[in-house]
């Protein structure tokens, strides 16, 4: 499983990439826009916190950040995350931890891992709509897309 969440974790910093250098070359300051890229990132960080049995970051789940503050935030998650698949042969614990909200919960690393990849990319392409909807220009977050420049099939 561990090449699996490097390329899934690999995806996920790519993604989060492209979509932040999208807000930051076309200066987007919608609120909207940059709260639920907010959401992803603190989500992001969030659940590493958690996996890693860290008192929860500084963050707020559904905070008004800048773009510079998630560009931040989002270099730090993504940088994070893959340092724990890299350190980590198996992911396949049960993890019991409080939500936001404060309830208890137990879940697998694994699903949680796949839970917050999939998380990200439903929140992504919820920017990318609303960056359309507001006159920018979304960018492809699609992991074939990933894959297919990995592969020199796609020219970026």
């Amino acid at each position: 499983m561990k090449p699996y969440f490097l390329k899934l974790y690999q995806y996920n910093e790519w993604a989060n990439n492209r979509v932040v250098n999208a807000l930051k070359s076309q200066q987007v300051t919608d609120s909207k826009i940059l709260e639920i890229m907010g959401h992803v990132v603190a989500a992001q960080l969030l659940w590493l916190h958690r996996v890693k049995h860290w008192p929860a970051p500084a963050v707020k789940l559904w905070g008004a950040y800048s773009l510079e503050e998630i560009s931040s935030m989002s270099e730090s998650a993504c940088k994070q995350w893959l340092q724990y698949v890299a350190e980590h042969d198996t992911f396949n614990e049960e993890l019991s931890y409080l939500n936001y909200k404060g309830e208890p919960y137990t879940n697998n690393i694994e699903t949680i891992m796949i839970h917050l990849v999939n998380h990200s990319s439903y929140h992504r392409g919820q920017v990318a709509l609303l960056m359309r909807q507001k006159g920018y220009e979304p960018v492809n977050t699609d992991f074939i897309t990933y894959d297919r420049i990995l592969r020199g099939q796609w020219k970026d």
